[in-house]
């Protein structure tokens, strides 16, 4: 009999609960609204929706979602944007007109793992850029760029998640952003925003993107609908320069697949206009609000020296181990007490940091569960098998 492949990228492993997964709770993706913007979106655009589409995206998407940027952040054009398939592509699409082979990119100290490897597809050697509890400091930023400079090396791009980061779920202060903007000005490095977590924010309004403050120069900001909407619909966007746009437009397997996600594109256009966007963002922040303190409040009762901090947006916690506990040498110890995350290191491009830290992503789990999960963690910690574990 033909085993078929999985159907989805997470495949549940029986009796462990996983803190390590930065997906959406499975019973809040917007099964019936999707359906009814894909059934508009069909029942306007007929056949236009099912052909090849313009390079830069579908009119429709780029009108609604410059109006919703401008809304939630600052001026947006349509000009400046581009429809892509998520963010992960985003970084690609940005990184093939920016990048040269034996560039050196930034990026921050920790930030998205997975990033890493879209940006050595590119050619790119990484380089972590200092930083500290707040984030990224801009000054020892610019001493290391002009090292490098020093050397005979082109620093093309500095990369971070300056808002509701990933993995640490805290934002780049305000001065920090205008001090890295003129930092980076000076230096003649391009700003890779990712900003996919902006309006998951839950105790009040996200700090301006490095974009808006930028007034969109030097900053090639990046967007997604998959923590918002779903991850399946493979549909983000990133904006940029006019020029930058047309760069990325000009691409050639572009212009040879006439646009990116076209069809997904257009219902998606209808899901923001007929306001289903607005109503389920708005239920989301209500729901993740609900799991953070969930999960925030069971490893406090739970896992005693722990350091929990509380993100104010986002879907990760970025928890900090009692003295001698290393993040590797706990995660199978926590496997085999039913819980698992993603250990500090692997936040680091080289590796060097963060082995007293751990990332718990409380998206995809009920409070119920993420409360079990915490208990079960906290266990693992006091587990004798466990270095530097504290016992009764």
């Amino acid at each position: 009999m033909t085993t078929l492949p999985p159907t989805t990228q997470y495949v549940a492993r029986p009796g462990l609960l996983d803190l390590g997964w930065g997906h959406p709770r499975p019973d809040l993706l917007p099964v019936e609204a999707w359906r009814e913007a894909t059934r508009e979106a069909l029942a306007e655009h007929g056949w236009h929706a099912l052909t090849y589409g313009a390079s830069a995206g579908p009119g429709p998407l780029l009108e609604w979602l410059a109006a919703h940027l401008t809304a939630v952040d600052g001026p947006c054009r349509e000009d400046q944007l581009f429809v892509t398939g998520g963010a992960s592509q985003a970084l690609a699409l940005a990184g093939a007109v920016l990048v040269r082979p034996g560039d050196v990119v930034l990026t921050d100290a920790p930030t998205y793992h997975l990033a890493f490897a879209v940006l050595r597809d590119l050619g790119a050697t990484l380089v972590s850029a200092p930083a500290d509890a707040e984030g990224l400091e801009p000054q020892a930023t610019a001493a290391l760029i002009g090292r490098l400079h020093g050397s005979g090396r082109r620093v093309s791009a500095l990369y971070l998640v300056p808002t509701f980061g990933n993995p640490t779920g805290r934002s780049l202060p305000a001065p920090r952003r205008d001090d890295l903007l003129a930092v980076a000005r000076r230096a003649g490095v391009t700003v890779i925003e990712d900003d996919t977590y902006r309006e998951l924010a839950y105790d009040g309004p996200a700090p301006a993107s490095l974009w808006s403050r930028a007034g969109g120069d030097g900053v090639v900001r990046l967007g997604s609908f998959a923590k918002t909407v779903a991850p399946g619909l493979r549909l983000g966007w990133l904006t940029a320069s006019p020029g930058t746009v047309a760069a990325v437009a000009g691409l050639g397997w572009v212009v040879s697949g006439g646009g990116v996600n076209h069809t997904t594109a257009l219902a998606m256009a209808a899901f923001g206009r007929a306001g289903a966007y607005a109503r389920h963002t708005a239920h989301l922040r209500a729901e993740y609000r609900r799991q953070r303190d969930a999960l925030v409040g069971a490893l406090r009762a739970t896992a005693p020296g722990l350091a929990v901090p509380v993100p104010g947006g986002g879907w990760f916690l970025w928890a900090g181990l009692p003295a001698g506990t290393d993040a590797e040498a706990l995660l199978p110890v926590a496997e085999r007490h039913g819980v698992s995350f993603v250990p500090g290191p692997r936040f680091h491009c080289d590796g060097a940091g963060g082995a007293d830290r751990i990332r718990l992503a409380f998206s995809m789990l009920a409070p119920a569960e993420l409360a079990e999960a915490a208990g079960r963690l906290g266990t693992a910690l006091s587990s004798p098998s466990t270095p530097g574990a504290r016992t009764a």
